[in-house]
Parts: C-alpha cells; structure tokens; sequence
C-alpha cells in the first residue's frame, strides 16, 4: 500500500445553524478543506452521515453533495455507522489513496440535527441501538451510558465528582475552540447541580444536539511533500472493530471491547504502543464514555480513568491530554462530523498551530470514534513525518 498523508482540514463553527441546510453544511466544510489543501481536484469522495434520511428527509448523498460541491461525475459514497460514521468515511478515503484507486481522496462528514424535535432526535439517536431488545422497551442512549456508568461506580468506585471533572475540562478546553459550539468554561458544581437525565448522568455529561461538518484531504506522502504547503502529516495506523450491538449482550458493561481491539489493531499496523501516542481526541459522548475509552485504550487501568481525569493526567498541561479540541461535550456531536473533526484537531495539534490550546510536544496523536453504546469503534493514528 501507498503511505497516505492528510493535505487538508476543514471546518465550520458548530452549533444551532437554522439558516443552513445539510447539503450548505457539507459543502462549506470541503471548501474549506480545498482551499486549505492548496488544490479544488479530487479523484473521490467519501461521505460521513447517519441521520440524513430521518432528519432531512435527504438520502443519495453521493449524488447531493459532489452535485452541489461542483464535482459532478465525481465517484462518491456514503458510509454508515451511527456515531462513527465520520471516522469510516476517513478510513475509506485513506484506503483509496493506499491502494492506488485515487490520488487525491476527500472525506466529509456532515449531519443536520436541530430541524427536528427533541421527541424525533431521541427516535433517530435510537436507531443506532438494539430496535427490538432496547428502543422498543423505551431506553435511549443516556439511559445505557447510565447503565455503565452505574456499573462502573460499583465496581470501582467512580465518583459523580470525577464524572464532572471530565466536562470541566473539556469545557477548559473547548472554551479555546472558536469552531466550538459551546466555546466556554463551566465548574464542577454546575454539572453537579444540572439537571438529571438518567441517574447518575446529568445533562451537563452529555453532549449535545449539534448541526456541523468537517472535512480532510488525502493524498500519497509524495504529492504531499511536492505541494510543500503543511508539515506532512500521515495516517500511520488504523483499526476498526465491532461488538455487540446490545449492552446486555456485552462480555463486560464496563469495558469497551471494541474499542480495545481497534487501538490494537491500530497501534500494530502504525508499529507503536500507547506509550508512544502523546494525545488523543476521544468519543465523550457522555463522561462515563471518556472514562471508559481511557481505560480501554490502555492509557490507564481498569478503573483508573476517574481518579486520573481529576489528578489532571488529560488536562491540557497534563502527561497525556485528551480532547483538546473541547470533545464532543464542548465543541459539539454532529454525529456523522464527529469522526472527521477529531482527525482535523490532530492535524492541527501536529502541525502546530492550535493556538492557545496548542500542545508543546504534539508528535503523534490518535482519534477514538465510537458508534452507539460501542457496538463500533474506529482509531485512526496520526504522525509528522519528516
């Protein structure tokens, strides 16, 4: 296979975005990304969103958005896997430029989440669990990521205060993001005194409801060092795994099996252990879920995850930082757009110019994408090469 490098990243400012529609979005995004790249070809496009049929009405993205990004005659398709879709379309444009099917490969990620009611983004959020065995019986997905945060609480002793420490921080962080859609710090006591959405996880551990899209451009390292606009950036490992779509079918509630997979599949194809990785953007999707990532990443042991987000381990001066771009808690969960933006805050972490969220030693980052409750996870590895 071919080495792949990112050329280009682009984003837009997330959040309620009432006067754009979902093609807007996604076609703002891979503008961006095309003038940040230094180039408007592309050999193909992959296309990250989950929830464009029962929130827009919209399929047929593979036609919509080349038509609209002026790309007509373009091959194009759409990927997939609830919350992870993002993060597969990334793969599956590295997978075209690795195996000589494209030169320049386009991956974007879009979803259009705020047009609907709350009552109707409960039901499309739903369908990326079990229909017959958890939707039908009237659990939604703050109601399993309670479950496991119920279980974890038992088993280790994880605190709510712990809990609370992981949005605080990435709060810290996303207040440094102006793409964020909530760029502003808050305290541990305003997320113990929100509201409460499934015991023990209050609203202000969940991320929220969120219109945006990202995108990234892929390429050979060669194309990448003839254009000489960026640091080359690779994508020296990737690994995908799936589990069980149903907590209740789960080996252990309190381990993300899938996600312990990818990241050994990933850290062996990019020749590394965790050891080697210097941060990370993760799926919070809820606390718990960060917590969880971090012990079954391997960054902590089982259980750990809690204690070591309030001793500052993730914080941004901390040994190993996690979601500096804010996460999904603070920037924001545009489902199909999740995957790609954590690819677009590592390149620019290793390219350096973060700003004030910039980390001094950013070497080698990894994004963590899940779908659902963890029934699927994607880990891209990301390096500067030199």
């Amino acid at each position: 296979m071919r080495d792949v490098a990112i050329i280009g990243t682009g984003l837009i400012k997330w959040g309620e975005l009432w006067e754009k529609s979902l093609r807007d979005l996604a076609v703002e995004a891979s503008l961006n990304c095309f003038k940040d790249a230094g180039i408007n070809k592309v050999d193909t496009i992959s296309i990250g969103c989950m929830l464009g049929g029962i929130f827009n009405g919209q399929e047929h993205l593979a036609s919509l958005i080349p038509d609209y990004l002026g790309q007509k005659h373009v091959p194009a398709m759409r990927l997939e896997s609830a919350c992870a879709s993002g993060g597969l379309a990334v793969r599956t444009a590295f997978l075209e430029v690795a195996s000589g099917m494209a030169d320049y490969a386009l991956a974007v990620g879009v979803e259009k989440m705020t047009d609907v009611s709350g009552g109707e983004a409960t039901y499309g959020l739903a369908a990326a669990a079990d229909q017959d065995y958890e939707a039908f019986h009237g659990i939604t997905f703050p109601g399993l990521y309670a479950l496991m945060a119920k279980s974890h609480i038992n088993r280790y002793g994880t605190t709510r205060e712990q809990l609370a420490d992981v949005a605080v921080k990435n709060h810290h962080n996303g207040a440094l993001n102006s793409m964020a859609q909530f760029p502003f710090a808050i305290t541990r006591e305003q997320v113990l005194s929100s509201v409460m959405i499934a015991d023990p996880l209050r609203l202000m551990d969940c991320s929220p409801i969120t219109d945006g899209a990202a995108a990234v451009m892929l390429t050979t390292v060669e194309n990448a060092r003839k254009l000489k606009k960026h640091p080359v950036v690779v994508i020296s490992g990737i690994g995908l795994a799936s589990d069980t779509i149903a907590i209740s079918q789960r080996r252990d509630i309190c381990k993300l099996d899938a996600v312990e997979i990818a990241a050994q599949r990933a850290l062996k194809m990019a020749g590394k252990t965790i050891k080697d990785i210097n941060f990370a953007e993760v799926h919070d999707c809820f606390t718990i879920s960060e917590i969880m990532v971090m012990e079954a990443l391997g960054i902590v042991k089982p259980g750990q995850g809690g204690p070591a987000t309030s001793a500052g381990l993730t914080a941004l001066d901390g040994k190993f930082p996690i979601n500096t771009s804010g996460g999904l808690k603070s920037k924001g969960h545009p489902v199909g757009a999740t995957g790609v933006a954590q690819i677009c805050e590592v390149v620019t972490q290793l390219r350096g110019t973060a700003g004030k969220r910039q980390l001094p030693n950013a070497k080698v980052g990894l994004t963590q994408n899940m779908g659902g409750s963890g029934g699927s996870c994607i880990i891209h590895i990301m390096e500067v090469k030199s």
